[in-house]
């Protein structure tokens, strides 16, 4: 038998937006537009992986719960990587200065 099989697989590349505190940036127009954008697409995406994180933990028992992939653009592009057969590995900037103590720690 000479049939052939080939395994496929995706690779998708994200350069997550930081989180911005407009008061405190004191951001204005277009600019601020974006950062709320921003926000709002992390917030979603922090969404998407609570439900999914609540529905694995309940893979023995079958309840249908929802998850807010078309919430945000964000997170229907990334809809593949979170969801369903796939591995997802997601690595985070953090510093170990003082000053950035805060930031490092929001994004953990």
């Amino acid at each position: 038998d000479n049939s052939s099989q080939a395994c496929v697989g995706k690779l998708t590349l994200v350069d997550l937006p930081s989180s911005e505190r407009i008061k405190e940036t004191g951001v204005k127009g277009e600019r601020r537009q974006e950062a709320i954008q921003n926000n709002k697409d992390l917030f979603t995406l922090g969404k998407v992986v609570l439900s999914l994180s609540e529905k694995s933990k309940h893979r023995f028992h079958w309840t249908q719960k929802h998850v807010p992939f078309r919430d945000s653009k964000l997170t229907r592009l990334l809809r593949d990587s979170l969801g369903g057969n796939c591995c997802t590995l997601l690595l985070a900037c953090v510093s170990p200065a003082d000053i950035h103590a805060a930031d490092s720690l929001k994004t953990l």
